[in-house]
């Protein structure tokens, strides 16, 4: 049979329709990131990492990464901790919110995660990371995943090791981004190393870190592996999700760049609020004109805009015909019911 990243896959009993995932990004993965994942391809989204003290505290702030719309699904909720006890519950708050998958973050290099114990800190913590899978499989019917890194040190290969205990204890998947701790998103991902894993257990495994193209992609599916995550990659530019996945290149143009950045500006407003939404896609600009989409003087004026209606007519402006676009986005795109928190 030929390699096909549309090809159908399972996690449990969670079936996902292609071999492309979005990979949880802390303050990027919000719901309508998501969505627009979902729409260009992503067979699987993750949403970015909640803190398992935040739910058990049932912090606001930390229940509102719970929202979850009706056109994300299937979608896998990433949680974070060091205490099984705490983990297990904040799993089960997440698997009543309507995650389809539980995901526990075994990888965060992120020195306030790792000072608590958690994160990548558990990769030095054989037995407590896998009671933390054995308590949360139990308590939950979701399948549980673990995303985890090759180790604390460069040239680590702790993930070859944990990895099948992992399994063992009750893991239905693996996400393995082959870099160390200490390198952060530095040097290159060493995706040998996530092939020797897929050898080594009988559970699907997930390469993430460092793919950008559908050549790549069908190497490691080639090699053994479940599914090919992309994040970074994917910042500001969704049309790579549909480019990977097909194979055929894709160059939107200024009008479709505008009129998708306009619409993911509307979706994140209603999710957070014009307030929140404002600060929170500050970045988002400088994303979409990478390459030279834009010039250098829209992106200072989108980022000094003092209302997101501002950045609107901003864009609209700087690209004819966006406005068409982004009508036909909204006529076409149906309104998701989203689960009551």
């Amino acid at each position: 049979m030929s390699l096909d990243l549309h090809q159908r896959w399972q996690i449990g009993s969670v079936e996902i329709p292609s071999r492309l995932v979005l990979a949880p990004m802390a303050g990027v993965s919000v719901q309508a990131f998501r969505r627009q994942a979902r729409r260009f391809g992503a067979g699987l989204v993750w949403s970015e990492m909640i803190s398992s003290a935040g739910l058990g505290h049932k912090s606001r702030r930390t229940y509102e990464y719970l929202r979850i719309a009706s056109d994300e699904h299937p979608l896998a909720v990433q949680i974070f901790g060091s205490e099984p006890a705490l983990m297990a519950e904040a799993a089960r708050i997440v698997e009543a919110a309507g995650a389809d998958l539980i995901d526990l973050n075994f990888g965060c290099p992120v020195r306030k995660v790792t000072a608590t114990g958690a994160g990548a800190a558990l990769l030095e913590q054989p037995r407590l990371a896998c009671r933390i899978v054995e308590e949360v499989s139990a308590a939950v019917s979701a399948p549980v995943t673990v995303k985890l890194r090759s180790g604390i040190e460069p040239g680590s290969r702790t993930c070859l090791e944990l990895g099948p205990q992992l399994a063992g204890s009750g893991a239905q998947a693996l996400v393995l981004h082959p870099r160390a701790q200490r390198q952060m998103y530095g040097g290159k991902a060493d995706h040998s190393l996530t092939a020797k894993l897929a050898e080594l257990v009988e559970i699907p495994v997930v390469a993430s870190g460092d793919i950008s193209s559908h050549e790549r992609a069908l190497e490691l599916i080639e090699a053994g592996i479940a599914a090919v995550m992309i994040g970074r990659a994917a910042e500001g530019n969704p049309w790579l999700l549909s480019e990977i996945l097909s194979g055929e290149p894709t160059e939107p143009s200024q009008a479709q760049i505008a009129a998708e950045l306009v619409y993911f500006m509307r979706e994140t407003a209603r999710e957070l609020g014009d307030r929140r939404a404002g600060s929170f896609l500050k970045k988002f600009y400088g994303w979409y004109s990478r390459r030279g989409r834009f010039p250098r003087q829209l992106r200072r004026e989108l980022v000094e805009a003092e209302t997101l209606k501002d950045a609107e007519r901003l864009l609209l402006a700087a690209a004819p015909g966006a406005e068409d676009l982004l009508a036909r986005l909204e006529a076409d795109i149906p309104r998701p019911t989203e689960m009551a928190l």
